[in-house]
């Protein structure tokens, strides 16, 4: 057919098809995959927190625990700053919370001043705590590992609710749950952890999107 020109054919692959797609997808309720649940409730920071001004409340919180080697996670947290910090930086109620040993203050200040050095620290958060609680909290993530020396080489996220969100079919995870993410491994990062993160911030907006829709039809029809 002459009107099914190799030029339209393009035009249609590069523009059209992806519009009608973006329009089913905007148009259709829950029809995304959302982040799993893995543990409900968790501990709240604050709990720990000696200011007790940290929380993950109403925020989207990616939890590091730094442990007593802080030269040591110095690397994992520059990736973090790197791949992910720095991608959701303007995203509303995102932080990244670290969590280390009261102790370890000094070594801590300096790891925040190198860090500093090239980024913006608004949505850092660094927490110091006793030992104790460091374990409390993490225990009530009911993941499958153990703290090293009050640390872990993972990432965890925490959502709005106090849940922890991760993976239960994850393809490189021993039984498919993927509890947390290696800040180690860059690839990590940018495959796994920010496309997960996109996922919760899309759920929330879906989530809002129907909220008030349903408003809308609930006036609509004068409830």
């Amino acid at each position: 057919m002459k009107f099914l020109t190799k030029k339209r054919v393009v035009l249609f692959l590069l523009f059209i098809f992806p519009l009608i797609c973006f329009l089913i997808l905007s148009t259709g309720q829950n029809n995304f995959t959302k982040l799993p649940v893995l543990t409900e409730n968790v501990l709240d920071v604050s709990e720990i927190s000696e200011s007790k001004t940290s929380t993950f409340k109403e925020r989207v919180s990616v939890v590091c625990f730094l442990g007593e080697d802080i030269e040591k996670s110095k690397t994992r947290l520059l990736n973090v700053n790197e791949k992910i910090y720095k991608k959701f930086i303007d995203f509303k109620q995102f932080q990244i919370i670290a969590i280390y040993p009261s102790e370890k203050e000094v070594a801590v200040a300096e790891l925040k001043k190198q860090i500093g050095a090239f980024t913006d620290m608004k949505n850092w958060v660094f927490v110091p705590s006793e030992k104790e609680m460091i374990q409390t909290l993490f225990h009530s993530f009911k993941t499958d590992e153990f703290l090293e020396n009050f640390g872990s080489s993972n990432a965890f996220i925490i959502d709005k609710n106090g849940n922890l969100r991760g993976r239960i079919d994850d393809k490189d995870a021993e039984n498919g749950k993927l509890y947390g993410y290696d800040m180690n491994a860059v690839a990590v990062l940018k495959d796994k952890l920010k496309d997960d993160i996109n996922v919760l911030y899309y759920e929330y907006y879906a989530a809002f999107k129907d909220k008030n829709k349903n408003k809308a039809d609930r006036k609509e029809v004068g409830l």
